[in-house]
């Protein structure tokens, strides 16, 4: 009903920056949350940031990574900037959507994942 298509990450050079972008299409009539998670091998899923109205971030990131959101395209951007090495991890999109479905609440979707790799 609800899919999410993310942008392709890549390689790139510790210091570089990168943006990443994910658009939500289907029978959309509202989305509330838009988040990126992210995991690195051998570890957990992480929250890298979300926003509402406002944006959070995780204390790794804050004052590295921006997201923004624009609600005319049901799209979520992550830009990040002077990535570490230790930013290598697949990142996927989440967002909390109401579809025409529904009455009430939202549903959780995820986005399949796109892999950065920050090495020299």
């Amino acid at each position: 009903q609800v899919q999410l298509v993310e942008s392709e990450g890549g390689l790139v050079q510790p210091g570089e920056s990168l943006r990443l972008s994910c658009a939500a299409s289907g029978s959309i009539a509202r989305i509330n949350r838009m988040a990126w998670y992210r995991q690195a091998p051998g570890k957990e899923r992480e929250l890298v940031a979300y926003i509402t109205s406002s944006a959070s971030y995780a204390d790794s990131v804050k004052g590295r990574f921006t997201i923004s959101r624009d609600n005319a395209k049901n799209t979520v951007y992550l830009l990040m900037n002077s990535l570490k090495p230790e930013d290598t991890a697949v990142y996927y999109c989440n967002v909390y959507v109401r579809t025409t479905f529904m009455v009430t609440g939202y549903q959780e979707v995820w986005g399949q994942g796109t892999l950065v790799t920050v090495s020299s």
